[in-house]
């Protein structure tokens, strides 16, 4: 049953229940494909999938019994993949600003060990739900610390409808884990990859950390399940200064050499970050078929570098973008990925480009689908691929004229134009919310629960809650030492 309490049409626009058909002939201004922006065409959307692409005229003639939906001034582009994503850290958000690296020790950590399956559950739900607003169909889940089996995790990306590729953490260096242990995580991880191997909408997949947190057998066995069920292997490497001096230090190589020498280095593998690379290291993942997750808005909020993505892709590495949890907005990161190649690369040569508004779009569609190994699944606007898109006003002064829609979308568009996301071809949003449930209603229950498990958690912040905070005491302070005098 679809609730009509959010579903005020777009100017011009049409109304919600008319996109909520099983079979939907569509017909926008411009539609995003493989080759390009192009106008005059449609997409028929049934069962879950792009049926049928090609001219509007030829579609509506070859399927008459549809009605067509005329969508002037509109957009459909494939939705965007996050290719790394912490869904069960949301209720601390705020918390990391302005903190030095490494806070998943002093803030991720602590937060989620303390959750249990219902704050996991409305942490991932609350995440979602982000996502999708900011116009991700997909996003890539690193694994939570939280005890459990993620199925918490599971459960409120498929009750928010976005597609999720699932991380199962299996992080075998603890003191006190012995082979008895080591073969129980092992088998977990194969029971994780069997009970999501089928689903719709949830995909398996297996990570560890940082490539200090597993032993050089768990690495390269986790990395092994992966390659044969076709999935992908998850790690954090060469993010912070920190990590990769343990690396050095502990294993006498750097985090990537590393995987490397452990035989988790493969088509299959995921390196969240890689900002911190030697050509040596860049070698090693373009030799081995790696992807890489580039995070730039982590690289600007918390991180020690910026991750050569421009130099990546001249080596034919591929590579993702990423939110690594930061702020779930699509066209917001867009922007910061290109943004952050120009800092700091392309002013020190002169490129006044870092590529152009196609390669970021494919980094942030195509790429990203292929990096998560869903390519075949999802990432692009062709018949036989699930219906995973967005439903974008143009009609707006952002992006009028409009001379490049591309580079437009990387530096002028905004969240606040996608009317409708769907994914799997169903209406999941319309107007940045939802039409089967009541968020507004769950964002109070979120209020409450994130203020209590933060409060007892054993957080550990370094930087001061805020500017104004210190000038009012430093006031308070200079008024007291004035009248003890």
């Amino acid at each position: 049953m679809v609730s009509l309490a959010n579903s005020t049409p777009a100017p011009h626009g049409p109304h919600c229940t008319d996109l909520c058909a099983d079979e939907l002939l569509l017909l926008p201004e411009y539609l995003l494909l493989d080759k390009g922006p192009v106008q005059g065409h449609g997409a028929v959307v049934a069962n879950g999938t792009f049926l049928d692409i090609d001219r509007a005229d030829a579609l509506i003639a070859r399927y008459p019994h549809l009605a067509p939906i005329h969508l002037p001034g509109k957009l459909i582009m494939p939705g965007f993949i996050d290719t790394h994503h912490h869904l069960t850290q949301s209720f601390g958000k705020a918390l990391a600003f302005g903190e030095p690296s490494e806070i998943f020790r002093r803030i991720w950590v602590p937060l989620e060990n303390c959750l249990d399956e219902n704050l996991l559950y409305m942490s991932a739900k609350l995440a979602a739900l982000e996502a999708l607003r900011g116009g991700f169909t997909t996003v890539c889940d690193a694994g939570t610390r939280a005890d459990g089996d993620a199925t918490a995790v599971a459960a409120a990306t498929q009750d928010v409808g976005i597609r999720c590729v699932l991380g199962l953490i299996c992080n075998d260096m603890a003191d006190d884990i012995d082979a008895r242990k080591r073969a129980a995580i092992l088998e977990r991880a194969r029971k994780h990859l069997a009970r999501w191997e089928s689903h719709p909408l949830v995909h398996p997949s297996l990570a560890i950390s940082v490539p200090e947190a597993g032993s050089d057998g768990m690495l390269q066995a986790a990395a092994t399940l992966c390659a044969d069920a076709g999935t992908i292997f998850q790690t954090h490497a060469n993010e912070h200064l920190a990590s990769v001096e343990r690396s050095i230090v502990q294993r006498k190589m750097r985090p990537i050499e590393h995987l490397h020498y452990a035989g988790a280095l493969g088509p299959q593998t995921l390196i969240a970050h890689a900002t911190l690379v030697t050509p040596t290291e860049l070698n090693l993942l373009r030799d081995t078929g790696a992807a890489v997750s580039y995070n730039p808005v982590a690289s600007s909020w918390k991180g020690n570098a910026v991750a050569p993505a421009m130099q990546m892709t001249a080596l034919g590495i591929r590579v993702g973008l990423g939110t690594d949890g930061t702020r779930s907005d699509a066209f917001r990161l867009l922007d910061a990925a290109e943004s952050a190649q120009r800092f700091a690369f392309g002013l020190a040569t002169g490129d006044s480009a870092c590529g152009d508004g196609e390669l970021w779009l494919n980094h942030a569609l195509r790429g990203g689908a292929n990096v998560l190994r869903l390519g075949a699944l999802t990432g692009d606007i062709a018949p036989g691929k699930a219906a995973d898109f967005l439903l974008v006003d143009i009609d707006v002064p952002e992006m009028r004229p409009s001379w490049n829609l591309n580079w437009e979308l990387v530096r002028l568009a905004n969240r606040s134009q996608i009317d409708a996301v769907f994914v799997a071809g169903r209406l999941r949003l319309w107007q940045g919310w939802p039409l089967d449930w009541d968020a507004r209603a769950f964002l109070k229950e979120v209020d409450e629960a994130a203020s209590e498990v933060v409060a007892r958690a054993p957080i550990q912040r370094v930087h001061s809650p805020s500017w104004s905070d210190i000038r009012v005491q430093h006031a308070t302070d200079i008024t007291n030492a004035t009248t003890d005098r």
